[in-house]
């Protein structure tokens, strides 16, 4: 991929870009084997190859400049807006987008964030574009008071952007190196974002998790899927559930599950049958954020899932307090994995499958450490973020003792 802001030094955030995509691609397997060689998988499938641009479906935006001549991108080491509009990882509908959201910053007279001073008002722009084009465009602001402005310029902003059919306020009054605040304000008759993922349509909503590379996502639950089929429980937990994605997969009648489409998603060794796949599953997904739980029943209740249930929850007070494990237990965590607590939880529980999801090798490996009595059965690599250092691997792990 040529980008001219690598290319011109104003921005590096794509660390590997100077290496050839294969390269890149080797050197991420080669490390995440590296990190995981004291629990050898019995089998590495081939690692899931994303596009090098155009993957991304979110755009987090840090607005700099001034009112007049607003920036959207990142800020430099003296904490002043660098535009990267044209970043070329974005998707197509988030590009298209920018002239109209820089538009609107001016015309509605929001008053960029001036990190040293710590002063004005718009802190971020934040873009998620659907697999059909549809925008969720959110404003990180310090106060309410710009919201009469951003309403005022609202349907001009939607007759220049047909496409943004959830707009939002989000409020984060602090300095801090967060995005975003825990209070948001929709601004349109639509909440959700529909996010078609093959037999799945996941609902997103402003402040709910989504992966920033949808092809990839796509490949990972229908890989996950695979897996939970060929172990056919009764019962699982997706635990850090977000808006469903994993559990809703493994729900989902494998008949309509096949139609996702994923390109090596290593199915079962044979096709599903109505006496296993396609029976019922008990499902329970898990999730801190009320936000994604909302999302995840919606989407849960448009599929006529009735045997899945969404809880808002921590995910290892939820599992320590359980009476009863389930057969199989998916977890997908931040990167601090999922902790002592939780793996020595799933050491000691019974469980007999445990599919884990990280995007951080290193907290894998030593999740894996405090979980002797499972091996590894398979590993797979999934390139979630092309271009820099960090990689998505799932494992499939299996109790032997």
């Amino acid at each position: 991929m040529q980008c001219s802001y690598f290319d011109a030094g104003i921005c590096r955030s794509c660390t590997l870009l100077d290496q050839s995509y294969a390269d890149q691609l080797a050197g991420k397997e080669r490390r995440s084997r590296g990190l995981l060689a004291a629990f050898p998988a019995a089998e590495w499938l081939p690692a899931a190859a994303s596009a090098q641009e155009g993957f991304r479906n979110k755009a987090k935006m840090v607005v700099g400049g001034t009112v007049e001549a607003p920036t959207l991108g990142i800020l430099d080491e003296r904490r002043r807006g660098v535009d990267l509009s044209r970043c070329p990882l974005c998707s197509g509908g988030i590009l298209a987008a920018m002239p109209a959201l820089t538009a609107f910053v001016s015309a509605a007279r929001l008053e960029p964030y001036d990190v040293p001073a710590r002063r004005g008002e718009l802190k971020y722009v934040l873009v998620t574009e659907s697999p059909d084009g549809e925008l969720m465009v959110r404003f990180v602001v310090r106060d309410e008071q710009v919201l009469p402005r951003i309403r005022r310029e609202l349907p001009a902003l939607q007759r220049a952007l047909p496409t943004a059919v959830v707009v939002s306020v989000n409020l984060q009054p602090e300095h801090k190196a967060i995005v975003e605040g825990e209070r948001e304000i929709v601004l349109t008759d639509r909440e959700t974002l529909p996010m078609r993922l093959g037999a799945v349509t996941l609902s997103l909503r402003p402040q709910s998790f989504f992966q920033t590379n949808t092809a990839i996502a796509i490949e990972l639950y229908a890989q996950a899927r695979a897996w939970i089929d060929e172990v056919d429980p009764a019962s699982l937990w997706d635990l850090y559930c977000g808006v469903g994605g994993f559990a809703l997969h493994a729900a989902v009648p494998s008949r309509r599950s096949l139609l996702a489409g994923a390109t090596d998603a290593r199915p079962a060794p044979t096709a599903p049958s109505t006496s296993a796949t396609d029976r019922p599953r008990d499902v329970v997904g898990i999730e801190v954020s009320p936000e994604a739980v909302v999302a995840a029943r919606e989407t849960a209740a448009a599929l006529g899932l009735d045997r899945v249930r969404f809880e808002a929850a921590d995910a290892t007070a939820f599992a320590l307090a359980a009476t009863e494990p389930p057969e199989l237990v998916l977890v997908n965590p931040p990167r601090r994995g999922i902790g002592a607590e939780l793996a020595g939880w799933l050491e000691g529980s019974g469980v007999r499958h445990v599919v884990y999801s990280s995007c951080n090798p290193v907290t894998l490996a030593s999740d894996l450490a405090a979980m002797p009595s499972f091996t590894v059965r398979r590993a797979r690599l999934f390139d979630m973020f092309p271009n820099t250092a960090h990689v998505e691997v799932i494992t499939l792990l299996e109790r032997v003792a």
